[in-house]
């Protein structure tokens, strides 16, 4: 894994937004293409491997943590049990997550899974594979996102109820507009009817007793880039709760997945795992060098590193009220004074393709850049 200085594609801004990345820059540049990651094919291949066999032990994880009712410990409340035990033992459908990496030229370390509402999905199926025939066509990826999505939606439409698959998120989010669009792109490839409801537009008819769109159309179908754990605390949660006959996508049992209670779980369960680091609740904490991480949080923050008892990096936020686990430090080379993240994708079961995103900072926050990758071969 090699970082590489590069000049920029002349108007690459008008490329990108010719695709559909309208938030490529914001107060600094998120969409970084002066610099791009060089793998080898048997780098690609650890990585590969590692989200397969790492997405089978979440699965387990999950069954593990229903069988012996940790809810608790995860912070779920009562109300959303049964919903959650549900929609696991009906099999409701999950597309995709992105597994979190830390790799130091030999070891692959998981640092958490985003299993519910990840993004940087289009940027990592289009938006890179795009510079990739720009810059160097003869290279590879790792990336079949686009073709995974539209087959898995092909392979999940005979399970929908019939009738239209609505996508929703937030009406002030653009990068969750653009994530929404592009999973409905690919679900109107794979020939599902779909349409766009902005999640504060989602309503209630009382007397049908189902969810409907703005135009009165029933809910039955809904993607939702919206993540469990604020949905519970809404006041349609009652309602969704009184109609469970709707599929929702991710399906409420990836509550469990995409809490960080599942990281001591994954260490407890496979101790012996080289891509799982060692990893407690907090007041199991033994370690000497670890990252203390809130069970809820959402892009770096309230997370402090702490190395021989001394906090060396923190972020401030809204999140720990709920807990917090602390996972072993692990330490990855700088390449020209930046710190990289990979993501890995689990789309339909399967290994999909891989993003790069790189900080100042030890902690991976929302000024990250997103740096594209090519393939040695």
């Amino acid at each position: 894994m090699q970082r590489h200085t590069i000049s920029p594609r002349n108007n690459w801004q008008s490329a990108v937004e010719k695709l559909g990345f309208g938030f490529h820059t914001a107060d600094v540049p998120y969409w970084n293409e002066s610099a791009y990651y060089e793998f080898s094919m048997a780098e690609i291949t650890k990585i590969e491997s590692a989200t397969a066999e790492l997405w089978g032990m979440c699965l387990e994880a999950v069954q593990y943590v229903i069988n012996n009712k940790l809810y608790a410990r995860f912070a779920i409340p009562e109300k959303a049990i049964a919903l959650i035990e549900k929609s696991w033992n009906d099999d409701d459908p999950a597309i995709y997550g992105r597994f979190d990496f830390g790799f130091d030229g030999n070891n692959l370390k998981l640092f958490e899974f985003n299993a519910d509402t990840p993004t940087s999905l289009f940027e990592t199926g289009i938006v890179q594979w795009f510079w990739l025939q720009d810059f160097a066509s003869h290279k590879d990826q790792f990336n079949s996102v686009h073709e995974r999505l539209v087959d898995y939606w092909k392979y999940l439409k005979p399970y929908l109820y019939e009738g239209i698959l609505h996508f929703t998120c937030v009406k002030q989010s653009l990068e969750d507009l653009t994530t929404v669009e592009y999973m409905r792109d690919c679900a109107i490839q794979a020939g599902i009817p779909s349409k766009l409801v902005f999640i504060d537009d989602i309503g209630w008819d009382q007397e049908k007793r189902e969810f409907v769109d703005l135009e009165d159309e029933e809910i039955k179908n809904i993607f939702k880039l919206y993540p469990w754990e604020w949905l519970v605390n809404e006041p349609f949660f009652e309602q969704l709760l009184s109609n469970p006959k709707a599929y929702w996508i991710e399906p409420a049992w990836k509550m469990i997945l995409s809490n960080k209670a599942i990281l001591p779980v994954l260490w407890k369960l496979y101790p012996n795992c080289p891509y799982i680091l060692e990893c407690y609740f907090e007041e199991e904490n033994s370690l000497k060098d670890y990252v203390k991480k809130p069970v809820y949080s959402r892009e770096g923050a309230n997370i402090s590193i702490i190395k021989n008892g001394q906090v060396i990096e923190k972020t401030e936020g809204i999140y720990g009220k709920e807990g917090f686990i602390c996972q072993q430090l692990f330490n990855i080379p700088q390449a020209e004074k930046k710190i990289p993240v990979i993501g890995s994708w689990v789309i339909g079961q399967q290994p999909a393709g891989m993003s790069i995103r790189e900080d100042d900072s030890l902690i991976t926050g929302n000024t990250s850049c997103f740096i594209p990758h090519l393939i040695n071969n």
